[in-house]
């Protein structure tokens, strides 16, 4: 990738857990956890983009989100060179029953078929990405 990627993440909280989906780097052999989200498109705040993407990636709704921050990601994955601006949301989702499935399943092929809650009192051996994530989550945790 040889441009600058502007992506809108959004994290759910269930105590000490959040809500991932999973990846997997070939060239690497490394599978991954990230938040939910993607690109913000042409025109669109990143509030829009997270709330369209919960919709197309959850086919739910959200509310009460709040930007915890912007994070910038330098990596590398299948071999090439990325680039992102995430800005990083908090919300719930509107639909409480996705809080007690320990699987929610995703609608979206390109992150798999379902998301899984992580305590992040315990860490995953998997990396959570963007880096700072885990940070930024314990520097705006609720109070």
């Amino acid at each position: 990738m040889s441009f600058i990627r502007f992506v809108a993440l959004c994290v759910f909280r269930k105590g000490s857990r959040i809500l991932v989906g999973s990846d997997y780097d070939d060239v690497k052999d490394e599978e991954f956890l990230r938040p939910l989200g993607g690109s913000v498109e042409f025109g669109e705040t990143a509030l829009e983009a997270v709330r369209r993407e919960m919709r197309e990636e959850l086919h739910a709704d959200i509310s009460e989100p709040v930007q915890l921050g912007v994070l910038e990601n330098i990596f590398t994955y299948r071999g090439g060179p990325g680039h992102e601006v995430v800005a990083v949301f908090d919300a719930q989702l509107v639909d409480r029953t996705l809080y007690d499935m320990e699987r929610v399943p995703l609608h979206e092929e390109l992150r798999g078929t379902e998301a899984h809650w992580i305590d992040l009192s315990d860490p995953p051996e998997m990396p959570l990405y963007p880096d700072g994530l885990l940070d930024l989550l314990r520097a705006k945790a609720p109070a």
